[in-house]
């Protein structure tokens, strides 16, 4: 088998063509900043999500704080799996309370991940020196 000489441009080519290991292609760097983007988008959704669940929590805990003190049997019904179940509301509230704070904590800690995710994309943005350009 024989092999053919490279051509100027081919030459040009291989002279100026970094190994993938060493810098990252332009793809790879598009595929990277998309993914971040995702990433912040999902991360972003999530917390809005639960910030919703844990206001709706609230709320409802708001409502039932006058019946918590002044009935505490009084007849509530919660949605639980899809099936509404009827309880008193002394039973109901600390569940509630328990759920609310839970989702609290969970939220906590989605806005950590986020603002850990914001500043790698930063850095990366930085280091590739990628700029946002308004249309």
């Amino acid at each position: 088998m024989t092999t053919k000489p490279l051509t100027d441009q081919g030459k040009k080519k291989a002279l100026f063509h970094s190994p993938p290991s060493i810098h990252l292609l332009d793809t790879e760097i598009q595929t990277r900043f998309s993914r971040f983007q995702n990433e912040l988008q999902q991360l972003a959704q999530k917390i809005g999500e639960l910030e919703s669940e844990a206001d709706e929590h609230e709320l409802v805990l708001v409502t039932l704080g006058d019946a918590y003190t002044n009935e505490p049997d009084r007849k509530c019904f919660r949605m639980i799996g899809g099936v509404l179940v009827e309880r008193t509301v002394k039973e109901v509230v600390p569940s509630l309370e328990t759920t609310r704070n839970g989702l609290k904590g969970v939220l906590e800690t989605l806005v950590r991940q986020y603002k850990t995710k914001e500043e790698e994309f930063n850095a990366f943005q930085k280091e590739h020196k990628i700029r946002a350009v308004s249309r």
